[in-house]
């Protein structure tokens, strides 16, 4: 009895992310969600750029086409995000795929382009501790981006519920397991700017022409 509770944890537990929400109701959640979580992701992207810009200019401590480049992996990564939600797993699979890969390679790459930006503005932005912080997420999202890539080559995309006699159920559970680490770790990574956001106010201000 034991064996099979921890066998179902495992089977549940460890699954992708977008098989939590492959079937209705589950997939409309994780589309507004998901499409929510974007928009929030691409706002906090470009108070961030808007942040580095403005230091910039004042200390000339960072590169601008470095920060441009990291306004565009994360608007990419937020691109991702939505062709996830629109598309799902069990619908339209290449797409859906496409999404992950773009949302995946682009959120890492950004935040290996934000740890570069974060060590060029230090002292200005935000402490040692912040930024070592960022490095250990950084790091960890590499590690987990390559076998969660490359372990999932081996997985069978048209299956949702995985036993451990299946072939490709070692090749699941690496590629399941990684992706939630990659996941999260854009979601820590983001908690980071929080006293960064405190050093400044941003303001829109509306200009008529003529």
């Amino acid at each position: 009895m034991m064996m099979m509770i921890s066998h179902v944890c495992v089977c549940v537990l460890l699954c992708f992310v977008s098989d939590t929400a492959a079937k209705p109701p589950e997939s409309c959640i994780f589309g507004l969600m998901t499409f929510i979580s974007a928009c929030a992701g691409i706002s906090t992207i470009y108070v961030r750029y808007k942040f580095v810009e403005r230091l910039s200019e004042d200390t000339l401590v960072a590169s601008p086409c470095l920060n441009k480049m990291a306004l565009v992996l994360g608007m990419l990564s937020c691109l991702g995000m939505c062709i996830v939600a629109t598309f799902q797993e069990t619908t339209v699979v290449e797409v859906h795929d496409v999404g992950a890969l773009l949302f995946f390679v682009s959120g890492v790459s950004y935040t290996i382009v934000q740890v570069v930006l974060s060590y060029h503005i230090y002292p200005y932005g935000s402490s040692s501790c912040v930024f070592r912080a960022r490095v250990v997420i950084a790091v960890l999202a590499v590690l987990a981006l390559f076998p969660t890539v490359i372990c999932a080559f081996f997985v069978t995309p048209t299956t949702l519920h995985r036993h451990t006699d299946d072939k490709d159920y070692p090749f699941h559970l690496a590629s399941a397991a990684c992706e939630w680490v990659v996941a999260f770790s854009f979601v820590f990574f983001f908690l980071t700017y929080i006293d960064d956001f405190k050093l400044f106010t941003l303001h829109v201000r509306t200009e008529l022409e003529g």
